[in-house]
């Protein structure tokens, strides 16, 4: 069953999940932006703006199965958050040998920490 939908923010809501999508993708290629939360929300607005995105996003043999674990249990798998977790660490130690500040650097690493204790907190999918 399809969430809800006020008729006239359609157009957002398709919006909303065309640009997290190409987002998610550039942080495919691009370290430091993120893949999984913007893939994501792209779905959660596809959900309510573009049945055609929501279901091709759900059969997608690589986000498809992330996203069904996310929108049946809220879950994060373990590689998931494994993975995650190195890459933000992996650009916490670039940003501290590049950073021109060491607040600047200091700043992005706390993020990136407050976004790996959320991850971790999250529940693991259950057993297929």
């Amino acid at each position: 069953m399809s969430p809800p939908r006020a008729p006239g923010f359609r157009w957002a809501w398709w919006l909303l999940a065309y640009a997290s999508l190409a987002l998610g993708l550039v942080g495919v290629v691009l370290p430091g932006l993120p893949t999984v939360p913007f893939v994501l929300l792209s779905a959660f607005a596809a959900a309510r703006g573009s049945d055609k995105l929501h279901r091709r996003l759900l059969g997608d043999r690589r986000f498809g199965p992330m996203i069904r674990d996310w929108e049946a249990h809220g879950a994060v798998s373990r590689r998931a958050k494994v993975l995650a977790t190195v890459m933000m660490a992996v650009c916490a130690a670039i940003m501290f040998l590049t950073a021109p500040r060491p607040w600047m650097a200091a700043t992005g690493t706390a993020i990136m920490a407050a976004v790996a204790i959320w991850l971790w907190r999250r529940p693991e999918p259950p057993p297929e």
